[in-house]
């Protein structure tokens, strides 16, 4: 079975730990398995006052979700939850209410952090968002990652490898069973 999965990175950075990461874990997936990252750089602040006629680039995010079989969430956690892009982008593409992009699409969650804790805190408040919004979310395994000991360049470190290949194994096989 084929899949497309969206990634939706909530970093911005030119250089980001998360957007290599994301990268780098499409390489772990096997051929049958499509990763097309969605822009969320371009999305005006939400506003419901523009419910009724979304920009083009909401439309585009939203359109992006619904033609995948899954959603992959790589994010870095800010001040110890997820960053406000992440957050302007899930508010974009569920509303308006009864139109949400969401519901039952499987999601996972991972991100790489500079610091010990990884990104645990910003998966937990991601977590209960996506519960919100009606996405089985992959529980186990979880990763909180540090990037000095799981990226090496563009590439995934040799020492994080198996582990990573385990959540990506874990992940899609999350995604057949619920798409």
């Amino acid at each position: 079975m084929s899949l497309t999965i969206a990634v939706i990175v909530g970093s911005l950075r030119q250089d980001s730990f998360n957007a290599r990461l994301a990268d780098a874990l499409a390489k772990l997936a096997p051929d049958d398995v499509e990763f097309r990252r969605l822009r969320i750089d371009d999305l005006p602040l939400y506003n419901q006052d523009d419910d009724d006629s979304p920009p083009p680039p909401v439309t585009r995010l939203k359109q992006g979700i619904r033609e995948a079989d899954g959603l992959l969430f790589v994010t870095p956690e800010y001040n110890r939850s997820i960053p406000g892009v992440l957050k302007n982008a899930l508010d974009h593409a569920s509303r308006p209410y009864g139109d949400s992009a969401f519901p039952d699409k499987p999601a996972g969650i991972i991100g790489v952090s500079i610091g010990a804790i990884g990104t645990a805190a910003a998966q937990q408040h991601l977590r209960t968002i996506l519960a919100y919004l009606d996405m089985p979310t992959l529980g186990q395994p979880e990763a909180f990652l540090k990037a000095d000991d799981v990226l090496d360049g563009a590439d995934i470190a040799e020492g994080s490898r198996d582990f990573l290949q385990g959540w990506m194994d874990a992940y899609l096989d999350w995604v057949r069973r619920h798409a």
